[in-house]
């Protein structure tokens, strides 16, 4: 089987057109791609995981107490069309909290599970 490009259509010009559509979807990536691009683990040396695992706080409290996190928060996972809001009530110790780079508390999640924790800086 042969391909045949309709006239004018080159070879080098749909190699171009596919690499440039594959390399925009690439970076299409949502608000917490930082912690994919990142690497970031857990404790447990996990990887935290990337935009559809990890969410931003929305609403609700976060408080630190003594050891820890008090959460009952919503958080924002995903982006465009694929936003949901995640509902969020538990304790996270100290010790598996990571520092947030951008100030904001972020929790990532695998299998209904917390893999990660982001907290503000000073905020113990």
């Amino acid at each position: 089987m042969t391909l045949r490009f309709p006239t004018g259509v080159t070879r080098p010009t749909i190699v171009c057109l596919t690499t440039l559509m594959l390399l925009t979807l690439a970076q299409a990536h949502g608000p917490a791609a930082w912690v994919e691009r990142g690497g970031y683990k857990n404790a447990a040396g996990e990887l935290c995981c990337g935009e559809r695992d990890c969410g931003f706080q929305v609403g609700g409290s976060i408080r630190y107490e003594k050891g820890g996190y008090r959460v009952n928060a919503d958080f924002q996972v995903g982006s465009g069309a694929n936003i949901m809001i995640v509902h969020v009530e538990e304790f996270v110790p100290e010790a598996e909290a990571t520092p947030s780079p951008d100030g904001t508390y972020w929790r990532c999640y695998w299998g209904g599970k917390r893999k990660c924790f982001f907290a503000p800086p000073g905020t113990t």
